[in-house]
């Protein structure tokens, strides 16, 4: 005889199980290296790890270019920025949210060099993205993104590209000063949500 409830709790795993078949789950952790000159020297200070949060926008751009034949971005930028801001979901290129920092000597935005797809993972850990900073600055966070008429431009919001991601540091800000390095690691991961 079948125990009350047993049915409906049955029927409540079989719904669960259904609306997860063929999902799957994308994202990305950020390592961050903050290095400080001392005699000359670059010298690593600090370092930390922190997942980020893929926009809607990403999530559609990355579905249109894999699924409905949009062309694909082929090159994307790593950003920082100076503002308190908790990234959303909502967020975009357009209105970002943040306030990104320019107070860096590379002339434009770091190039995000990824070096192909292996075991459902895409990194650019062999060629990190470096922020060389020319002014005191408190760094919250960073946003990967590409596309558009002006993707190298710092702080450019105008050009129609493409915000992935963003994420804001989970330990608090970091105070960075003239001739401050940081390096930036995004690691983008696919997997099958079972």
């Amino acid at each position: 005889m079948e125990k009350a409830g047993f049915s409906a709790i049955a029927d409540a795993e079989v719904i669960r199980h259904s609306n997860l078949v063929g999902k799957m789950a994308l994202g990305s952790v950020w390592r961050w290296e903050h290095f400080r000159k001392f005699n000359g020297v670059h010298c690593k200070i600090d370092e930390w790890e922190v997942p980020n949060i893929m926009t809607d926008e990403g999530i559609n751009y990355i579905l249109d270019a894999a699924l409905s034949g949009l062309t694909p971005i082929t090159t994307w930028y790593c950003t920082v920025f100076e503002n308190d801001y908790t990234p959303l979901a909502t967020n975009t290129y357009a209105t970002p949210g943040y306030t990104e920092c320019t107070a860096y000597d590379e002339a434009t935005r770091p190039q995000w060099s990824e070096a192909g797809v292996s075991s459902k993972v895409i990194t650019n850990s062999a060629s990190k993205a470096t922020f060389t900073f020319n002014a005191t600055k408190t760094i919250y966070g960073g946003a990967l993104v590409g596309g558009g008429s002006a993707p190298t431009t710092k702080a450019d919001t105008a050009g129609g590209g493409k915000l992935i991601c963003s994420v804001q540091f989970t330990s608090g800000s970091k105070s960075v000063v003239s001739t401050d390095v940081l390096k930036v690691t995004v690691t983008v991961t696919g997997s099958n949500v079972t």
